[in-house]
Parts: C-alpha cells; sequence; structure tokens
C-alpha cells in the first residue's frame, strides 16, 4: 500500500483546531478558541464583493493580483506607515495571510534548511516551514520587568550553517507582544550579519493599543528596513476587517523576489479571487471608522479581561499592547490542553491551550477577546469560576 510522504506525516495537527473540532460537535460553546470576531465584515465590503460579481470579476486576474489592488496597498503604505513601495514588483496578493506565510517560506527556504521561529506563537509558520522539509528551531521571548523581550543571545546560540530564514510576529499572536524599535533593529542586524532572511508577520498591525490616539498602526519593520534587505511582511485582510472568511492577505517583498512569488502563486493557488480582491479594496477606501470603533470595543474588551483575571491568585497576566489576545500563566499548569478539554467539557467555554504555540507556551491558554461583550462576559465568568474551583 502507498504511504503518506513521510514529511506530511511529520507536520503536527493544530492542538487548537482538535479542540475546536470536538467543540463544533457541542451545542451552546461560548468560543473563544478562534482568532475571529463574531461581529460580521462590515456592509460596505459585502456589497463592494455583490457589485464586482455583477461587473463580471469572475474571471482569472493577475498572479500578483489586480493591479488596482496592489497600487491601493502602496498608497496605503504610505499614509499609515511613511514607506514607498513599488506595486509592481514589491506587493503580491496572496489568497489569505495563511498563504502568504507560505510563498514567503517558499521563496526563502531549500529542503534541510533551518528557520528560527521565535514563540509563543500561531502554529503556522513551524508547519510551514516542516511542509516545506526546513528544519525549525523555536526560540522563546523572555518575559523579563514585565514584559516579553526578544532574547538576542539565544538567536545567536541557534543559528548554524544552514539557517536560512528567521520568523516574528508583531503585534503577536498569542502575547501581544509588540517589537520595540531597538528590537526591530536588533532583528534586522542579527539577519543581515548572518545572511538570513527576516519574515515579520505584521497581520495584527492595525489592533494596536500603545499609540497617540487609536487607528495608529504598529510601526512595520518595512520603517526600518532597506528596499534591498532581506525583508519580507505578511499581511491579511481577515483581522483588521473582520475578513476571515474571505481569504484575501499579501506579501511585501524585495524586488526580485515579488516576481518568483508572483510566478509560485501560479502552482499553489493562481490568484485570490478576483471579487473578493475588489472587497478588499473597498476595505482599504472606507474603512478607518470601522476599525476606529472595532478598536474601541477590543480595547474594552481586554480590560475587562484583565479586570477579572488581576483578582484570581496564581493567575499572572501581562496588559497586550496589541492584537486581541490574552494568554495567562496558571501557576502549578502542566499540561494546558488537557485543562482546556475538561473546561470545554465542564463549562461549554472554549479557549485555546498554551501548548499549541510552541516553545513558552505551556501553562497558559489564549483568550481571544474579540467577541462581543455579552459572549465574552458569559465566557469569562464561566472561566474563571471554574478557576477558581480547580
Amino acid at each position: 500500500m502507498a504511504k503518506i510522504a513521510l514529511r506530511a506525516g511529520e507536520v503536527p495537527y493544530s492542538r487548537i483546531r482538535e479542540l475546536a473540532e470536538e467543540a463544533m460537535k457541542m451545542e451552546g460553546v461560548v468560543k473563544l478558541y478562534f482568532g475571529e470576531s463574531n461581529i460580521p465584515t462590515p456592509d460596505f465590503i459585502k456589497q463592494a464583493a455583490c457589485r464586482a460579481l455583477e461587473e463580471g470579476y469572475t474571471f482569472y486576474s493577475e498572479n500578483a493580483g489586480l493591479p488596482g489592488l496592489r497600487r491601493d496597498l502602496a498608497a496605503y503604505y504610505r499614509r499609515l506607515q511613511g514607506v514607498e513601495l513599488d506595486p509592481d514588483s514589491e506587493i503580491v496578493i496572496t489568497a489569505s495571510g495563511v498563504q502568504a506565510l507560505n510563498l514567503a517560506i517558499r521563496c526563502a527556504i531549500d529542503p534541510g534548511d533551518g528557520a528560527i521561529l521565535l514563540t509563543p506563537a500561531w502554529p503556522n509558520a513551524t508547519s510551514t516551514v516542516l511542509m516545506d522539509c526546513g528544519n525549525p528551531h523555536e526560540v522563546r521571548l523572555q518575559f523579563r520587568s514585565g514584559r516579553y523581550r526578544v532574547d538576542f543571545q539565544s538567536l545567536e546560540e541557534a543559528v548554524t550553517p544552514r539557517t536560512r530564514l528567521l520568523v516574528y510576529t508583531s503585534p503577536s499572536n498569542p502575547l501581544g507582544w509588540v517589537a520595540t524599535e531597538e528590537e526591530q533593529e536588533g532583528l534586522l542586524d542579527f539577519a543581515r550579519r548572518h545572511d538570513l532572511w527576516l519574515l515579520a508577520d505584521e497581520v495584527y498591525d492595525r489592533i494596536y493599543y500603545r499609540a497617540p490616539k487609536l487607528g495608529i498602526p504598529a510601526p512595520s519593520i518595512l520603517r526600518k528596513a532597506r528596499r534591498d534587505d532581506a525583508v519580507m511582511v505578511a499581511q491579511s485582510f481577515s483581522k483588521t476587517y473582520c475578513m476571515t472568511g474571505w481569504r484575501v492577505g499579501w506579501i511585501v517583498v524585495r524586488r526580485d523576489v515579488g516576481q518568483k512569488a508572483a510566478q509560485l502563486n501560479e502552482f499553489i493557488v493562481s490568484h485570490a479571487a478576483s471579487f473578493t480582491q475588489r472587497a478588499a479594496q473597498a476595505a482599504l477606501a472606507q474603512g478607518e471608522e470601522e476599525i476606529k470603533r472595532m478598536l474601541g470595543r477590543y480595547k474594552a474588551n481586554r480590560d475587562f479581561c484583565l479586570g477579572m483575571l488581576s483578582e484570581i491568585p496564581g493567575v499572572s497576566v501581562p496588559s497586550p499592547d496589541g492584537a486581541f489576545y490574552l494568554f495567562p500563566k496558571i501557576e502549578g499548569l502542566k499540561d494546558s490542553f488537557d485543562f482546556c478539554r475538561r473546561l470545554l467539557h465542564e463549562t461549554k467555554v472554549g479557549l485555546a491551550p498554551g501548548v499549541a504555540f510552541g516553545a513558552g507556551g505551556e501553562g497558559s491558554v489564549r483568550i481571544c477577546y474579540a467577541a462581543d461583550r455579552s459572549i465574552l462576559e458569559e465566557g469569562m465568568e464561566k472561566f474563571v469560576r471554574f478557576l477558581r474551583g480547580k
């Protein structure tokens, strides 16, 4: 009997999805395990998709994506990050942020090459390295003086002659950590000295709380990088515009990589759906006020959850600067998957186990606080009662 490929067998099943599959068979679950809001996509985006269908956006587009969307993204970076990009060579549209990571990693490593990944982190980058026959090495962010920090000494110790790539996420899923300017400069210097690709997952850049006012994005690594640097940025419309099911993302890459990435798109997905790309253009054009309203809700939800958790002995959680997650560490917890499974079956509250997020994740759980307040209040009240009785 023909066997499944060995490397495919080495890719672990997502522990988040494993728990979610159990939850989906149950009724009445408070779903705080996935990284999405229960707020629907804004009507103006849905209406733009309907218009695009009526206008005939049902055919193939360029592999790199609609030129209009790429131009709009270049203008978006110019306005919000002060970065000049060539929409014809440095921006490639992808069918989701997941595919953006996939495409970037495929352009960076060969079979047998090593990739360093800062964790705890969303597990898809590690699994994508495995799928591409690379060797992932996870380096933990260190918690010191009230915040997570890049451990540059551990990064130096992790480099081998076969290391080709460094991946980090800022704002972080699941930590809410945001790299400081000094950390960005340190990561760039590290990548330059070791001749590595530096891949930044900036999907949560608009969900940022430390700016002078809500709506200003977290500073992109592109502000620090030269355009000839080996730097790539993975992005998505999913989180900023409540478009998780639409599957539209993009990567920003060096000019020579842009041509190759667009070519590889042909053999992976061809391109993101044409009518969803038009909807993405509407999101960029009309979405700013909705983003500010959304951020107000998220910040209030974050503070509500932090307030509830602060009253529980043995639970510690720093206040996150970005994204929409809390990652509380629970004293004495050794098996976060079993803990979340018991929580699910005993209280019908679904959280993501910390073990799903790689090195440094065990002993914690992830709470997505993007849900409507009534749902979040029910889930947090049940979670707190479960903690007090454990």
